[in-house]
């Protein structure tokens, strides 16, 4: 980004600076207050699906002064209040096509209009180095948080659930294991595991979101904005977070 600090346009309004942008030019915390809709600090998550993302996004909720805005529960409330927003990209999903950058950009910019969010958590967005150009448009993220987490770690993890169907209790062999092997605990009957949590599913999904999250990582990291944390459970990686958001 060049100049002291960056003017930026979204839907129809002004004065969207970034705390880092306006630090950085002397401005003063009264002159911040004063620009309309500012987002003092806009900070991302990253991480793996099955490799702790939400769990640490709650624990940094708790300890922070951060507003959470997951694009994901964003998108189903505009579609079930079928706001402007939400109908348009409800019509995207009927299609079966995916919902359009620019207007996921739209989406996050109505919430933080409408929610007046001054430190915020970006969680589910961007996914891609072409959402995270476009976003960059509107909003500089300040700091952006990648969970490396061993794919190994989360196929075991993952592939150790095993469901009741007609109970929906959820088994886990490495740390919940029902007393008889394969048994509900309460009724006997067979438990069952989803495609989903099958291993060699999950090693393909986790290499399709490599594969798409790969230049977004290189893209934060040329920004100057990237932190990675490394380790095999959440208790370990948090701590660490936890330590560098107090610095």
């Amino acid at each position: 980004p060049g100049g002291v600090a960056r003017l930026l346009h979204a839907v129809g309004w002004v004065g969207w600076l970034t705390g880092r942008e306006l630090r950085g030019a002397g401005v003063g915390g009264s002159m911040r207050r004063s620009i309309s809709k500012a987002v003092e600090f806009t900070s991302l998550i990253m991480g793996p699906p099955g490799g702790g993302k939400g769990t640490i996004s709650k624990k940094i909720l708790r300890d922070f002064s951060f507003s959470h805005l997951s694009t994901g529960d964003v998108l189903r409330e505009n579609v079930r209040n079928a706001t402007a927003v939400g109908v348009e990209a409800k019509s995207y999903m009927d299609a079966g096509d995916l919902v359009p950058d620019e207007l996921m950009v739209r989406l996050v910019l109505s919430e933080v209009k409408e929610k007046g969010y001054e430190r915020l958590l970006l969680d589910g967005f961007p996914r891609t180095e072409a959402q995270a150009v476009e976003l960059g448009k509107h909003i500089a993220v300040d700091m952006a948080l990648n969970l490396d987490v061993p794919t190994e770690t989360i196929v075991e993890r993952i592939s150790n659930r095993w469901l009741h169907p007609a109970s929906g209790r959820v088994y886990a062999y490495d740390y919940n294991p029902p007393k008889v092997e394969g048994k509900d605990d309460e009724t006997g009957e067979d438990l069952i595991q989803r495609d989903d949590d099958k291993a060699d599913a999950v090693r393909t999904r986790l290499a399709t979101y490599d594969k798409l999250t790969a230049p977004l990582i290189e893209y934060y990291r040329a920004e100057g904005v990237l932190k990675e944390f490394q380790g095999t459970e959440s208790d370990v990686i948090y701590p660490m977070v936890k330590a560098y958001l107090e610095e």
